[in-house]
């Protein structure tokens, strides 16, 4: 076939689907749903995209990136195609087609990511999206903009969780693996976590608060969240990260004089509570005036009852935050654990303290 022609006939679906990231049965569905679908149609079963055909698929992955709701994304993209196609004289007629329908402001929507994510923000479905399409620069772009906009509290709660949770109900739900999507989705969001948790200046003086998980556990993220959360406030803390020994905890904690301890555990089996009255019971200063840290239990995996003197049991990351001010103000963890506890049994399920997908 000569070059020339072969820039008329334009590409196939599947050379389409792996420059856009996403499967071939995506872009045929679009063309079914959505009638986004070469300009111009030749013989045969096989479509072939032109350039003006690829740019405007590509802009319908971006406005679903971006939020925008398939259908609404497809009129858009289509639209687009319109203004970008040169006009020629010896192009055959086709028949008119009625011009595309402004654009509704944006809402959810259920389609598009195939996750089961139910009613969420539009920038969620932009992220479930670029996950489910591998678009790592997408979810990188996106984890950016929600992080500087709303801070890491709100971005957690509202885009991040939803998202993760959601990937692992469709393991559950559907059989389909999606370990793929999780780890990629996980790399950006912890990037975008430990960013923040770096780049913000000290705004108080004193013990640093000491994040790890106990020694069984490896899930991270979450704690990587409260991080990111207590540097925006200016609060010093030390990340340990997954499965912390129990004798390096001990050392790190007569060596730091920390404020409080914050320990993870996502599951029963990882909630380790002889290690918590050892950590309550460590003292650290000059004799005759040794104190010891609070100790702030965090994730679903203790038991609700786990709380004592110096020992709190904050549920979610907005109560996480609320906790280590408490203890930089002077207020103790059993007052706070007490004057807290309803409130604590009323968000149990809503923030940071909830199961995340087994990888």
């Amino acid at each position: 076939m000569p070059p020339a022609e072969g820039l008329v006939l334009g590409i196939p679906t599947g050379a389409v689907a792996r420059r856009l990231g996403v499967s071939p049965t995506t872009v045929r569905s679009w063309e079914k749903r959505y009638g986004i679908a070469p300009a111009a149609r030749r013989g045969g079963k096989h479509r072939r995209w032109s350039p003006q055909d690829v740019a405007m698929l590509e802009e319908m992955c971006r406005l679903t990136t971006a939020g925008v709701p398939p259908a609404e994304a497809a009129r858009a993209a289509m639209a687009s195609r319109l203004a970008q196609t040169p006009t020629h004289s010896q192009q055959p007629a086709r028949p008119s087609q009625p011009a595309p329908e402004p654009l509704p402001p944006r809402r959810p929507s259920a389609a598009g990511s195939g996750l089961p994510l139910g009613a969420v923000r539009p920038e969620c479905r932009g992220l479930a999206r670029a996950a489910v399409r591998l678009d790592g620069p997408a979810v990188d772009a996106l984890l950016t903009e929600v992080m500087r906009d709303d801070g890491p509290v709100t971005a957690w709660e509202e885009v991040i969780a939803p998202t993760l949770h959601a990937v692992g109900r469709k393991w559950g739900t559907t059989g389909e693996r999606y370990i793929e999507v999780e780890h990629l989705l996980s790399w950006h969001v912890s990037t975008a976590l430990r960013k923040a948790a770096t780049t913000s200046p000290l705004t108080i003086e004193g013990g640093p608060v000491i994040l790890a998980c106990t020694p069984t556990e490896q899930h991270t993220l979450p704690l990587e969240a409260l991080a990111a959360a207590l540097a925006q406030h200016g609060w010093p803390m030390r990340m340990f990260g997954a499965a912390v020994p129990a004798d390096a905890l001990d050392a790190s904690v007569r060596r730091l004089g920390p404020a409080a301890v914050v320990l993870w555990s996502q599951s029963q089996s990882t909630a380790d509570m002889p290690l918590v009255r050892r950590v309550a019971a460590t003292g650290f200063g000059l004799r005759g005036a040794r104190t010891a840290p609070v100790v702030m239990l965090v994730g679903p995996g203790w038991p609700p009852a786990a709380v004592g003197t110096g020992i709190a049991r904050p549920r979610g990351l907005r109560q996480a935050v609320e906790a280590v001010s408490h203890v930089y103000t002077g207020e103790s963890a059993s007052r706070f654990s007490a004057r807290n506890d309803a409130t604590q049994r009323s968000v149990a399920a809503a923030t940071l303290m909830t199961t995340l997908p087994e990888v």
